[in-house]
């Protein structure tokens, strides 16, 4: 089915109504750690359940990425977005009603769980009725305005949790619920104009893709809880790439495959993937680390860690609607490269201020880091989408956003580890230098590091020692400093692998060379 894009001020509507939909995805990617010890102390969850409470979702929304994808292309990107939103706001509300007592655990987490499916459905069909709706020359802008605002709603999800918590932890459910009910009423009104092309659904690479995602990502997070040296980890994590090696095998060979991995063959979609991979190892994982920063080594209280985060969303909004114009006007590489090397000196100034555990000599810093992000993330993810031919736009925002939740999941698990390292070993050092012997030293820096910097500090400078408030500075520096060479490098790939230019106003003729065997690329 095919329908002609909205026109004027309808497809602001249409952009207004997607915004809605995919915001309470992306509040509640961090919302939930604000309130977890609230939520731990009411419903006397375990702490391999408070973990789960956190990571079922994020695991969900990684492994069905691709599949609700290409269920958008083929079922229609409207109807998904429904279905998406309503799954969401369903399980938004159970999770409110977890009940006390014995089935508190499983009931909170299968619903985090189901969260997670609704969101891996919902997003890929809602940017791909964006883009149906906006011409190529617009896109930039609207989706810099898609993604600025979505993706500032992440920095926002801990000041809202802060505050609402405040009131109850079941708010920071029960808060989705108006959301959706915007976002409804505002496709109803809107009648996004959308297409689909009908095809049987490929259940075995489904079952590849989900068991790959899931069990490699499942290694990952599990790797701060059982540790490295762990068999299970390494495990998990290679039977998970196996998997993701026979999906792509497998596709190969399929006549309608999940994904067409052939579309990698598209220089500029296989770069800006690898790009979008590299700086999501840094994305996600800043807003942990910094929350954790200003509640443990500035002594701030939640509401206030949220505070902090926002002068990375400040920088990051109003970077991303200049990158969007950039895209627009001159092509994607401009805005990515500028991007990558303002993000990658903002993170190596915020690394150099980061121990005085003062915020005012930070805040240009966290604003220039937030500001470079803006400027790469929105070219870069609408460039990669603007690859796809109109009816595999779900799949192809299906595809980046796989390749966004699995590096944000590989960098939460390599940051958090060297967090953890370099603050064991700064905590050593204070320990030996107050008299106590080395061994004793060592294993109370074993056991703070582990119990004091995962509770992520009181709220009160005065419950947090001195020694150990510069140590987790010192070990934050160190992921800082780490955050701006991995941006580093993904400057160098964008100045390597992308080209310069506008993109035509079609993609028929990559999508033609793909169908001839010839190497497609950029225009």
């Amino acid at each position: 089915m095919s329908t002609a894009p909205a026109g004027g001020s309808s497809r602001y509507l249409v952009l207004a109504a997607m915004i809605f939909a995919v915001a309470m995805t992306f509040i509640d990617q961090t919302i939930v750690s604000i309130a977890v010890p609230n939520i731990q102390q009411e419903l006397k969850l375990t702490s391999t359940g408070v973990q789960w409470v956190i990571n079922a979702y994020l695991l969900t929304l990684a492994a069905f990425f691709a599949f609700g994808g290409r269920l958008a292309d083929t079922v229609g990107h409207r109807r998904m977005v429904v279905l998406g939103v309503l799954i969401f706001a369903g399980a938004s509300a159970c999770c409110g009603f977890t009940p006390t007592g014995s089935p508190a655990e499983a009931w909170l987490v299968t619903f985090r769980a189901v969260q997670g499916f609704g969101g891996a459905i919902m997003f890929p069909a809602a940017l791909a009725i964006v883009v149906q709706n906006f011409a190529l020359r617009e896109r930039g802008r609207a989706l810099a305005l898609f993604f600025g605002i979505a993706g500032g709603l992440t920095a926002i999800g801990p000041v809202l949790g802060g505050y609402l918590t405040e009131w109850t932890w079941r708010a920071i459910f029960w808060v989705n619920l108006p959301v959706a009910a915007i976002a409804l009423v505002l496709i109803a009104i809107s009648k996004p104009a959308t297409e689909s092309r009908p095809a049987p659904m490929d259940y075995r690479g489904l079952a590849l893709i989900a068991g790959g995602v899931g069990l490699s990502v499942f290694g990952f997070q599990q790797s701060q809880v059982w540790g490295w040296s762990n068999p299970a980890i390494w495990l998990c994590i290679a039977a998970g790439l196996l998997l993701l090696v026979g999906f792509a095998i497998v596709e190969k060979r399929t006549v309608s495959p999940l994904i067409q991995v052939d579309i990698f063959r598209i220089r500029a979609f296989s770069v800006q993937n690898l790009v979008l991979g590299i700086s999501m190892l840094v994305f996600v994982p800043v807003f942990f680390f910094s929350s954790e920063y200003a509640q443990i080594a500035l002594g701030d209280s939640s509401s206030n860690a949220g505070v902090f985060l926002l002068y990375f969303f400040i920088g990051f909004v109003i970077a991303s609607q200049i990158g969007g114009r950039m895209l627009d006007r001159g092509g994607a590489k401009r805005p990515v490269v500028l991007g990558c090397v303002l993000a990658a000196v903002g993170f190596y100034l915020w690394a150099g201020d980061a121990t005085t555990l003062s915020f005012s000599t930070q805040q240009w810093d966290i604003v220039l880091a937030g500001a470079g992000m803006g400027f790469m993330l929105t070219p870069s993810s609408t460039d990669a989408v603007n690859r796809a031919s109109r009816l595999s736009y779900g799949e192809a925002t299906g595809i980046t956003q796989t390749v966004r939740n699995y590096a944000a999941s590989l960098g939460l698990a390599v940051l958090g580890t060297v967090l953890v390292t370099d603050l064991r070993t700064q905590l050593t050092d204070s320990l030996v230098a107050q008299g106590l012997p080395h061994a004793q030293a060592v294993a109370e820096a074993t056991h703070l590091s582990q119990v004091q910097a995962q509770s992520g500090g009181s709220g009160s400078t005065a419950t947090i020692p001195q020694f150990f408030r510069d140590d987790f500075a010192h070990a934050t520096q160190t992921v800082l400093y780490w955050m701006a060479a991995i941006m580093v490098a993904a400057a160098v790939v964008a100045v390597i692998g992308l080209r310069p230019g506008v993109q035509a106003e079609t993609a028929a003729d990559e999508q033609e060379a793909l169908a001839s065997g010839r190497e497609p690329g950029q225009v």
